[in-house]
């Protein structure tokens, strides 16, 4: 099958993510995006169930977002924040304080995902150092986490179930623990801290473990974290790369469960989808630990297009968007949908579980299938779906429409029951 002309010359050159390049299939080609859809060179159109790796939560080309990157284009597209200011990083910053829990007041802004949460591991050893002078380097982090795919971060994901197993003997030895989900596996996560007094902080992925399948836990697990990690000083790290900005019913996990982390990281949905941007917050806690005449109690990072202008008029627009947009309530009514059409899959005798929070529904099959050819029946049904591993799952923008959403889940119904 021929595809355009950039298609077939650059697939000479180009390399993918997760993919291994010899026997991948041909990406399909997308001449363009709107609203919820994908536009194919052919001219087919797919409704998006995963909008994007789950970051363009208003749609594709919102005008709105749109509009507010022309005018900082047009006024200015960056400026090192190197001994300079611009007014989208700042309003932006005080515009994320404001809406984070507690008193996660001290923005960092970087360009990704994987490096906010590196920034966050780093504070924390940083923050040991500066407020006791002890030399704390590793971390504890829980089986089914996924928290990137730079070198540190690749030691704090699952180190047996994740696609990073192939680099342990590279990595830094971390403690990987199970999540605490009752009085046992707490207290086993209390002897782990009370034992490795070298433990920096402890990072989770609140409520929902994405790349392991949408797997999730409950507010009560989270509370046995955070009582840990209060009991032996530890700070906490809530990677809410995925679930910030409304994934989960609320504008952030931490606000869903009520529990507040030292450190939070976020990104994807931060600017709507339309452009790389990240942040890493912190509380004003950690943050003295690092307010000093001692310069060398200073936190030495500083991405290159940290503060992208771009991307903060972005993520400024689309901080408006939920505020001018009944965002939450598309996505309480997109978990509604998601129970009345995916929750009776449960009794299906090919489904092991179906596991839904706010907008994101997930159908765990029982036995392992051909991802590559029900990702291929997927496109050819007019839907944009990817399972991973056993797990079908949807994480759509929550500007879908019904008609939309329900395409998304009879397509699914028909690969569960099939």
């Amino acid at each position: 099958m021929t595809g355009p002309t950039w298609l077939d010359e650059g697939l000479e050159h180009i390399w993918l993510p997760y993919a291994q390049m010899k026997t991948a299939p041909r990406p399909v080609a997308v001449r363009s995006t709107h609203g919820t859809r994908i536009v194919l060179h052919d001219g087919r159109e797919l409704v998006d169930g995963i909008c994007s790796w789950w970051a363009a939560v208003h749609g594709y080309n919102h005008p709105y977002l749109l509009d507010a990157m022309r005018r900082q284009l047009e006024l200015m597209p960056h400026v090192m924040l190197g001994g300079l200011a611009h007014e989208q990083a700042y309003t932006l910053a005080t515009r994320l304080a404001a809406l984070a829990p507690g008193d996660l007041s001290k923005v960092f802004f970087s360009e990704s995902g994987s490096v906010a949460v590196e920034v966050a591991l780093k504070i924390a050893v940083q923050w040991w150092r500066n407020t006791t002078g002890q030399v704390r380097s590793r971390f504890l982090a829980f089986r089914g986490g996924y928290h990137g795919d730079t070198f540190v971060t690749m030691s704090v994901c699952d180190p047996e179930d994740s696609m990073h197993s192939l680099f342990g003997p590279a990595l830094p030895t971390q403690y990987i623990a199970d999540l605490p989900v009752d009085d046992q596996s707490a207290a086993d996560l209390d002897r782990l801290l009370e034992t490795h007094r070298d433990i920096a902080a402890v990072i989770i992925e609140p409520l929902l473990q994405g790349a392991a399948g949408m797997r999730m836990h409950d507010i009560a697990t989270l509370q046995r974290v955070r009582a840990a990690c209060d009991q032996h000083g530890v700070p906490l790290i809530f990677d809410e790369i995925f679930t910030g900005f409304g994934r989960l019913g609320g504008m952030f996990a931490a606000t869903v469960s009520g529990v507040t982390p030292d450190i939070m990281t976020l990104g994807k949905a931060l600017t709507g989808g339309v452009t790389p941007l990240a942040a890493t917050i912190a509380s004003r806690r950690i943050y003295e630990a690092f307010h000093s005449d001692d310069a060398t109690k200073a936190l030495m990072h500083g991405p290159t297009y940290m503060g992208h202008a771009l991307g903060c008029a972005a993520a400024n627009a689309s901080l408006d968007l939920f505020q001018s947009e009944p965002r939450l309530e598309q996505v309480a009514e997109i978990e509604k949908h998601l129970n009345a059409v995916l929750g009776p899959l449960r009794d299906g005798p090919q489904v092991a579980d179906v596991r839904i929070r706010g907008s994101v529904g997930a159908v765990e099959m029982r036995q392992a299938f051909d991802v590559q050819a029900v990702r291929r029946r997927f496109i050819d049904e007019g839907v944009f779906i990817r399972p991973i591993g056993k797990t079908i799952y949807l994480a759509p923008s929550y500007t879908i429409d019904r008609d939309e959403l329900t395409t998304l889940t009879e397509a699914i119904v028909r690969t569960a029951v099939g």
